[in-house]
């Protein structure tokens, strides 16, 4: 079993469709746990920022590699200590965003790594957000430009507190040492990027191209709906393939067949969902795997592969209901 992140905090919720239509606070959080997990949430005042002390980066200096970090020296400071190793040229991160990076965490005082994505070559996707990650990430990464390399220190306050993180061999007096690739950031305004694909014939819907960060338009011929799954290109990126147990962010609308009345959509609630394609209706995972990263889809789902005569309550869909979805697959875990 792949290990996973220790900076993740204990989720709110899953994402999975069978929650269409919920707009409470965590309904867009990853369906991913920490092990051991991370506070929930902090009172703690905004830190200080600092350039120093960091210890010193002693081999696989590059973006990209992994990174070997010296023992720190002396005292750590109180505060949270920043310094950008290398500077990228891309999009700059903010408060909020979904960030997608590698990293590798030592305890300062020892220079014992606790957790690395360089090993497990799984770059982590995790929103900045309160009780979704350490504080400590929170406030060094914004302002901090894609293909960045970035090394920080995080004292107790910032990061596991007091109780620490035992399983991790954490305690709750031990300032921890960060170094983070910033390999991507993703907003509410971001879209799929790459090759529109054509869209023929008059059977299936038909979805807009603009990649501006505003909702596509979805229009649904007056004709019957497809018996079977319809999953196509309308905008092909050039990323990775998705696979059926990946974790991905997007971006999405959902209307019904029917009516073309709209049921769902990120951007209305002006956030991205991430979610396990293992969580989600089987139309959903069958038409997202072997996709590729950046691209738009239309997923046309037949009431078999949706919520059949048990839609959500409250969703707006009724039963044996075809839903039309446009989803732009921003990245994977």
């Amino acid at each position: 079993m792949r290990r996973r992140s220790l900076l993740l905090t204990v989720p709110a919720g899953l994402v999975t469709l069978a929650a269409c239509g919920n707009d409470k606070a965590g309904s867009g959080k990853a369906g991913v746990s920490a092990s051991p997990s991370a506070p929930a949430s902090s009172a703690a005042p905004s830190p200080k920022i600092v350039s120093g002390p960091l210890p010193a980066i002693t081999a696989g200096t590059r973006f990209g590699e992994k990174p070997t970090v010296a023992k720190g020296s002396g005292d750590p400071s109180k505060d949270l200590a920043v310094k950008t190793v290398v500077a990228g040229s891309g999009r700059p991160v903010a408060e909020n965003d979904y960030v997608q990076v590698n990293y590798l965490g030592q305890v300062w005082a020892t220079g014992k790594v606790f957790d690395n994505s360089y090993d497990r070559k799984a770059p982590l996707l995790i929103q900045l957000a309160p009780g979704t990650i350490i504080d400590g990430w929170r406030y060094a990464l914004p302002g901090k430009k894609t293909g960045s390399r970035v090394e920080f220190s995080v004292p107790p306050t910032w990061g596991y507190g007091a109780q620490g993180n035992p399983q991790a061999g954490i305690k709750g007096t031990d300032t921890l040492v960060f170094v983070v690739d910033v390999i991507d950031t993703f907003n509410a305004k971001s879209s799929a990027k790459g090759k529109v694909a054509p869209q023929a014939g008059t059977a299936l819907p038909k979805v807009g191209t603009n990649t501006d960060g505003a909702a596509p338009s979805i229009d649904v011929p007056k004709s019957a709906a497809p018996k079977k799954l319809v999953a196509e290109y309308v905008i092909e990126g050039d990323g990775p393939v998705v696979a059926a147990d990946n974790t991905v962010l997007v971006q999405y609308k959902g209307v019904l067949w029917d009516t073309g009345k709209e049921f769902d959509s990120t951007y209305r609630r002006d956030a991205l969902t991430s979610f396990s394609l293992q969580q989600v209706v089987k139309g959903w995972a069958q038409g997202l795997t072997g996709k590729k990263v950046g691209s738009r889809v239309l997923i046309v789902i037949p009431p078999a592969l949706g919520y059949g005569d048990k839609p959500p309550q409250g969703s707006g869909i009724g039963k044996d209901s075809t839903l039309v979805f446009s989803v732009d697959i921003l990245a994977k875990m």
